[in-house]
């Protein structure tokens, strides 16, 4: 990673169920996304999603079925980017994180959802990632 770059890492949760694949979305304001959070000096991006996941989910059970295929957004919010990876998990109980900058959690809302109910919330940037994990999972 160059060194003015900005690398947002997460990961798109697919967790299967008796009415197919879910995924989760978390909401900030207005703005729907997948977990994900800034890249830590010394840390490989997929450990800085992983970490993400369990800081703003609790959920720490993540199978990388796929393999650690990724995706990256274009540049977004003052030149970021953002790559998200594709895990599995069973887990369905969420605790949202608190932020130690403001002692509140990061996050407004959470909800699991089907990858089309995630498509129509998201944002475009959001979206891509979206049928990206859907072409993956087969869903």
């Amino acid at each position: 990673m160059d060194s003015g770059e900005r690398l947002s890492c997460g990961i798109v949760l697919g967790r299967p169920t008796d009415d197919g694949w879910y995924t989760l979305m978390l909401r900030a304001w207005r703005i729907w996304d997948f977990p994900k959070g800034m890249c830590e000096p010394g840390e490989t991006p997929l450990q800085a999603a992983r970490r993400e996941v369990a800081e703003e989910t609790g959920i720490r059970e993540l199978a990388l079925q796929w393999g650690d295929t990724a995706i990256d957004t274009g540049p977004y919010n003052r030149g970021k980017t953002a790559r998200y990876y594709l895990a599995s998990t069973r887990e369905d109980k969420v605790e949202m994180g608190i932020s130690p900058l403001t002692g509140r959690p990061e996050h407004h809302e959470y909800r699991w959802m089907t990858f089309d109910e995630a498509y129509d919330i998201s944002s475009p940037r959001v979206r891509s990632v979206v049928v990206w994990a859907r072409q993956i999972i087969g869903t």
